[in-house]
């Protein structure tokens, strides 16, 4: 005689009952619940039919599909979209710090540099706070709703980004062999390299640990120390370019170079018509070309003016920053000296500058600058 025994836990997807034989070895027995079950099925099918239901619908909530709301659309795509260009907005302030830091001989735009860490910085300041509280309003609405994990938008979004990470490590990495095969790593591109191949390695690990084992607490973490990161590199950023208040004054003082170049030009463009230096500045003033001459940009006061001889003249104002140092007061590297003059003026060998009042002789070349009178 066989002996049974129902057991009632849940049940298994084979149907529900399991039939013990507790006389049979253990091949006689397999061979005996399956042929048990297969009874009991017909016998009770009604029983069976709810279990088989039971199974049905857990596996229709393991595998539900999540509707993608307008607001999760603009929310994930807005969060991203802050998040690339958080990315290039810090890349590109990184790479302005070391062109800043490590100049380079062969380039003239010491000065765009300064140009792109303010712009850098500016949209840091704005976009990498607008990331954080996308993320953390997503993060708030997963607290809430877990399944909203599983939206595919958000994981397009993730693989997307994942894709370009590697790729952009991979173009990196090649790029950084191709260099060194052709006997090209200089100090900037070795940090530039490092720079981008931190940051790709850093996103993809993220995302990939964030798609594979989500974490509330690890999260909240990585923001902490990105944006510590991140406003340390901002700040870092007043160091190399000044405060706002110093780079106004920069500005100035750029007008009035601007200005005595100017001055200088009609004054050479008058002798060259009349055989003769201007007395004062007001004699360049020209009704048909519109020229009148320029004055302080900041006091409105007349440029300083004097003939020194027949060929010689000065021109003289009063500066508010030196024109060797950045805003911040700092030195610029020696091995620039000739990429900082020819930018953003022409022959600015000629006007260098220091702090307070300074004045520049110029003498006339006659063979250069031929008369034009008859």
């Amino acid at each position: 005689m066989y002996k049974y025994k129902f057991l009632k836990k849940e049940p298994p997807t084979s149907g529900g009952f399991v039939f013990i034989d507790s006389d049979k070895t253990e091949a006689d027995t397999s061979f005996a619940v399956r042929r048990r079950q297969s009874d009991a099925k017909k016998r009770y099918p009604r029983r069976f039919s709810f279990f088989i239901k039971s199974d049905k619908m857990k596996n229709m909530e393991n595998t539900i599909t999540i509707k993608t709301t307008p607001k999760d659309f603009f929310m994930h795509l807005l969060g991203f979209a802050a998040l690339y260009a958080s990315i290039v907005s810090f890349l590109a302030l990184v790479f302005a710090y070391i062109d800043v830091t490590f100049p380079d001989p062969l380039s003239f735009y010491y000065t765009g540099s300064l140009s792109q860490i303010r712009l850098s910085s500016s949209v840091l300041l704005i976009i990498f706070p607008v990331f954080i509280l996308i993320s953390w309003l997503i993060a708030r609405d997963f607290a809430q709703e877990p399944e909203k994990r599983n939206i595919k938008f958000r994981k397009w979004l993730i693989y997307f980004t994942l894709f370009v990470a590697a790729i952009t490590v991979i173009v990196d990495l090649i790029t950084l062999i191709f260099n060194f095969y052709s006997g090209e790593l200089t100090t900037r591109f070795l940090l530039k390299t490092l720079a981008v191949l931190v940051v790709a390695l850093s996103v993809f690990y993220y995302y990939f640990k964030d798609i594979k084992q989500p974490s509330s607490r690890k999260s909240k973490a990585v923001a902490w120390l990105a944006s510590a990161v991140v406003l340390t590199v901002i700040i870092a950023g007043f160091f190399l370019v000044g405060t706002p208040a110093q780079q106004r004054e920069r500005k100035f003082d750029e007008q009035r170079i601007n200005d005595l170049q100017s001055l200088q030009y009609q004054i050479v463009n008058y002798w060259q018509n009349k055989g003769k230096l201007p007395a004062d500045l007001d004699l360049l003033t020209d009704s048909i070309s519109g020229f009148v001459a320029p004055t302080d940009p900041q006091t409105q006061n007349s440029y300083g003016y004097a003939v020194k001889g027949s060929l010689e003249f000065e021109l003289c104002t009063n500066f508010k920053t030196d024109s060797n140092k950045t805003s911040s007061g700092r030195y610029m590297p020696k091995d620039m000296s000739t990429a900082v003059r020819a930018y953003p003026y022409p022959y600015q060998e000629n006007w260098e500058h220091g702090v307070g009042k300074t004045c520049f002789e110029r003498t006339i070349d006659p063979e250069l600058y031929q008369i034009k009178i008859k």
